[in-house]
């Protein structure tokens, strides 16, 4: 999974069916640019003369507070085009991706928040910078709030075995957050939902646990929800190095699954999921938010060491067994030699004294 970071989030637009949908991935690269079919576009942060170098738009405002801003829409097609501009509420999907509502769905939060122009239109090869203006209303909730703006394209695509057309839209958008100035409460909730064991009939090889757990953002501030599980000895960090990280808006749930690769089975196998969430200011200071640690455990049996240990126990029962048999039977000969002696030598004893006599 790629890695996402909360500085690092970039400009990419997805095809979609019918009603679409926007994803904003880290970094800029070729999917910057957004294909359908002839028409190219771009779509960036910017000032009145064109694009700043942001990757996203932020701003930390009063209740009531307005903001100019802009974004600068390029068309890399060879042709004109005339380009839908929306703003939608923003949120993170359970992958962890920052996305925003589809044009089909009312926006209820900062996605209203935000005013421009319904469309521009833009000669081939040239660049359109557009006008934005956040205004927060005046009862808005201090905290973060997230939404998206994006230029878009509406087609028609014809079906393979040549029915009725569908409509396709496809969209390039920025990410827009706003952070309401008030009282900042970062806050975090954690609660395990499974735990299971995963037993490895090679009694030489470790069994896994597996531990399902839910962190919701119980605060006013965007959160990075990480942490450790511990157990059976090991420490698993979640997410891990090479996965996205997980931001939470306010109110957003996520769902965590992590697995303990090497737990070897002791009946009850028990350990922790410890959750350190972090969360920042807009110029990067670290808010302090409280970490969480909830307990969790499964029953583990050993069958398969158990299994081993019964065959050894008989292995050595049947070695022990064969030992005092043959010891018997050795004890057995040695009596019988011993009475065959005894027997000879009487014999002897006889023969001589006839004899003399």
């Amino acid at each position: 999974m790629t890695t996402y970071s909360r500085r690092g989030l970039g400009i990419v637009g997805l095809l979609l069916v019918l009603v679409g949908s926007i994803v904003f991935p880290a970094g800029p690269s070729a999917a910057d640019v957004q294909e359908d079919e002839s028409i190219t576009w771009t779509v960036a942060p910017a000032d009145a003369e064109g694009p700043d170098g942001r990757i996203r738009i932020e701003h930390e405002l009063d209740p009531g507070e307005r903001v100019k801003e802009h974004i600068a829409v390029r068309n890399l097609s060879e042709q004109e085009v005339t380009f839908q501009l929306s703003a939608a509420d923003g949120y993170f999907t359970r992958s962890g991706r920052f996305d925003m509502l589809a044009s089909g769905e009312e926006s209820v939060g900062a996605g209203t928040w935000i005013s421009l122009p319904q469309e521009v239109t833009i000669a081939a090869g040239e660049m359109a910078v557009v006008p934005v203006t956040i205004e927060v209303p005046e009862r808005a909730e201090p905290g973060d709030h997230a939404a998206g703006v994006a230029a878009s394209v509406m087609s028609v695509q014809s079906s393979e075995d040549g029915g009725a057309g569908v409509g396709v839209e496809s969209r390039i958008g920025i990410r827009v957050e706003t952070r309401v100035r008030g009282t900042l409460d970062p806050a975090a909730g954690l609660e395990v939902s499974g735990a299971r064991y995963e037993q490895s009939w090679n009694p030489f090889v470790p069994g896994r646990a597996t531990v399902s757990f839910e962190v919701t953002n119980e605060g006013n501030t965007t959160l990075d929800a990480a942490g450790v599980l511990r157990i059976g000895g090991q420490e698993i960090a979640f997410p891990a190095a090479d996965e996205r990280r997980q931001e939470l808006l306010p109110g957003e749930s996520r769902g965590f699954e992590v697995v303990a690769p090497a737990t070897w089975p002791s009946v009850r196998v028990t350990g922790t999921v410890d959750l350190e969430p972090t969360s920042s200011a807009m110029d990067g200071t670290v808010l302090t938010v409280p970490p969480l640690s909830v307990p969790v455990g499964m029953w583990a049996w050993p069958w398969s060491q158990a299994l081993l240990l019964v065959g050894v126990l008989l292995i050595l029962a049947a070695l022990f067994g064969n030992r005092i048999r043959s010891k018997r039977r050795f004890q057995t000969l040695l009596e019988e030699a011993r009475q065959a002696g005894r027997l000879e030598a009487a014999r002897t004893s006889t023969s001589t004294t006839s004899e003399d006599t």
